[in-house]
């Protein structure tokens, strides 16, 4: 990958931008001495259903396996709520969608579906009230662009950029919707589950003191892949098996464990200052992600934060967070601990009819999202969380560098970086070179995509 220098004006612009977001979210944990309410902490409100209201019309951009559940996430939190328009590069993904929806008494006519690499534009052009943005990760600066210069309230899933080209478009996109009243809403649920913003509350309130370490993890079995079948192009075959390229999906350590960064970065207040890790590829068959990632992530004044993700068989798996202070720690979760590991305060949840714990209610976290983003929208309460989520993103793709070069980079660095993955001009066919687009990154030698 390519980082070509920048000019010292562009330089400075960005280094400014990163230290304001910086001062922002660094001032959350700053004073421990007044208990902040809820209201002040910035949490998000927590209810069964969103309020009625207009009906609003939702356009669906990208009918995968998880477009399609964030479209039956968003239809079921709340009355009036239809869908406007489907959209995906492949017609049988707009099919399955349809299918689905004939279950539910609701026939998507032909004229609200499209298909093509620009059928998001067509998507635009509706009098859709809401998009939820649901394709590889690569697309998305550019979708979400072009929904707010649409003028349409936004959903759209993590990561939001594979790069820093496409994180400093989407804060500036983020700016531009707050200037409009346009609300957004992002897919790092764990901001909407019940059992961590109770945890993060009792945190920002003291309850282990001041925060020293960290560490993160997803570890788990391989995910998805997709052999080349002999009919497709170049461009078909990376789509269709995006998971597995990085200029698409931006590898694991931003499409899964970008959830665990953003706890730390939550719970912290702040981003890293800087990054040192590395990784490697053992195991996989397409693609050229990497199998494993170890990154260690410095917050300044010596408090660190390890992250590890692995995606390999037969390895022992786990999710989750765990932040130290200096009176105890937490899993971020449910449960607060003092440094002999006693629990010293737990989240108490819903119980059934025989009083054991019910730790997956009906209103999921990924249904909640959906709620805060419909309460705002007939609320007025404004809402939007995508720079929030650019800058956790950013902290992903500052440790995914570091691993595939070998290298120790730094915040501004990578804030300031031109690098921008992915061809010139993304079009059905084969592309040139198409080798490059399968060279696994080597630490300690340069890489082109």
């Amino acid at each position: 990958m390519s980082k070509k220098n920048i000019n010292r004006r562009k330089f400075i612009e960005n280094t400014a931008l990163a230290g304001a977001v910086g001062l922002v979210a660094g001032g959350m944990l700053s004073s421990c001495s007044k208990k902040k309410s809820y209201e002040e902490l910035g949490l998000p409100p927590l209810a069964n259903h969103a309020p009625d209201g207009k009906e609003l019309k939702v356009g669906l951009i990208g009918c995968g396996n998880r477009g399609t559940g964030a479209l039956m996430n968003f239809l079921s939190s709340g009355p009036h709520l239809k869908v406007g328009a489907l959209a995906d590069v492949f017609p049988e993904k707009i099919e399955a969608v349809r299918a689905r929806l004939r279950k539910y008494n609701m026939d998507i006519t032909d004229d609200r579906c499209f298909t093509g690499l620009d059928a998001y534009k067509r998507v635009m052009e509706t009098d859709v009230d809401v998009v939820l943005l649901v394709t590889p990760p690569y697309f998305r600066p550019e979708m979400f662009k072009a929904a707010v210069e649409a003028r349409k309230h936004v959903f759209m899933e993590k990561p939001v950029a594979v790069d820093p080209v496409g994180i400093r478009q989407i804060i500036a996109t983020a700016r531009t919707a707050k200037t409009l009243g346009l609300n957004v809403v992002t897919g790092t649920q764990r901001r909407h589950q019940k059992s961590y913003i109770k945890t993060y509350e009792q945190v920002a309130n003291g309850a282990i003191g001041e925060l020293l370490a960290a560490k993160a993890f997803w570890n788990q079995e391989h995910v998805w892949f997709r052999r080349r079948q002999p009919e497709w192009n170049d461009m078909e075959y990376m789509i269709r098996n995006w998971n597995n390229f990085i200029w698409l999906s931006g590898d694991h350590f931003l499409d899964t464990h970008i959830h665990n960064i953003d706890v730390v970065n939550w719970f912290m207040g702040t981003h890293p200052e800087w990054a040192l890790g590395y990784g490697g590829r053992a195991r996989r068959v397409t693609g050229n992600q990497y199998d494993f990632f170890s990154v260690d992530f410095s917050y300044g004044k010596g408090k660190f934060s390890h992250s590890m993700s692995r995606q390999i068989d037969n390895c022992t798996n786990g999710v989750g967070e765990m932040i130290v202070g200096t009176k105890g720690y937490t899993n971020c979760i449910d449960k607060i601990f003092d440094h002999d590991g006693n629990v010293i305060w737990e989240y108490e949840y819903p119980k059934d009819k025989d009083g054991n714990p019910v730790k997956k209610g009906r209103i999921t976290e990924y249904v909640q999202e959906h709620i805060h983003l419909i309460t705002a929208i007939r609320t007025n309460i404004y809402v939007n969380t995508a720079e929030t989520t650019a800058i956790s993103n950013l902290t992903a793709i500052m440790g995914r560098e570091s691993a595939y070069t070998g290298k120790r980079i730094t915040w501004d660095e990578i804030m300031s970086s031109d690098l921008k993955l992915g061809p010139e001009k993304v079009v059905m066919g084969d592309v040139d070179d198409m080798v490059k687009f399968e060279t696994v990154p080597l630490p300690g030698t340069p890489i082109k995509v």
